[in-house]
């Protein structure tokens, strides 16, 4: 090799083209905004930690007022649980179809995963206006303070999901199936999974293993 030879490959990287190696320039979009996304979801889980801490610490904390015993109801949450599943399901239906580029079938299943997530939203809104109801607010005892952060942070997150499912909808409708638009469907659902990972283990804390004799 000559010393004007091998200027040429360093310019052209030609090596690093074929294997990944010496990369220069920031990556593409398609591998940034994944990326920075799940470094968002995982501080989110930092925070339902510190939640899930603090209910396990006040758990008993009742102050003579009523215990989970006394107010959670298994079975209508087994059907809010049912609901929050199956919307996880349809929504992973929604992005296979949404890779195939078939437009109908995938506002049909966001559709179909929205109204599941209102379906849970719903009774978990009623679980607590009942809950108030009955003089079993967030302010009658630290337990109940917890619960109520607890389950109504993740609640809101499931309003924040609806509202992203409902502007994606009108995103797919009105321009199709962009990259930029792809990339926001796939954090969409990478986002609605991560809500049904965090109420699987609010189910088991909070409403199995909490309403234990």
């Amino acid at each position: 090799m000559t010393a004007s030879e091998a200027p040429a490959i360093g310019l052209t990287h030609v090596g690093s083209e074929d294997t990944g190696l010496g990369h220069r320039g920031p990556e593409s979009k398609s591998i940034v905004v994944p990326y920075g996304f799940w470094l968002f979801v995982l501080s989110d889980m930092v925070l339902f930690s510190a939640l899930f801490a603090t209910y396990a610490s006040l758990a008993h904390a009742t102050d003579g007022g009523p215990t989970s015993n006394q107010l959670f109801d298994r079975n209508l949450v087994a059907i809010e649980t049912m609901a929050l599943l199956l919307s996880s399901f349809t929504c992973g239906l929604a992005m296979i179809v949404a890779k195939r580029g078939n437009m109908k079938w995938t506002l049909g299943w966001l559709l179909v995963t929205g109204l599941l997530g209102f379906v849970f939203l719903f009774i978990e809104l009623y679980e607590f206006a009942s809950m108030i109801g009955e003089g079993a607010g967030p302010q009658r005892s630290a337990f109940l303070s917890a619960f109520f952060t607890l389950v109504g942070c993740h609640g809101a997150h499931v309003t924040v999901g609806l509202l992203w499912i409902g502007t994606m909808m009108a995103q797919i409708w009105s321009k199709g199936f962009r990259e930029h638009i792809m990339r926001r469907l796939l954090c969409l659902s990478v986002f609605w999974h991560a809500l049904d990972i965090i109420w699987v283990a609010i189910f088991t804390i909070v409403y199995l293993i909490g309403t234990l004799p």
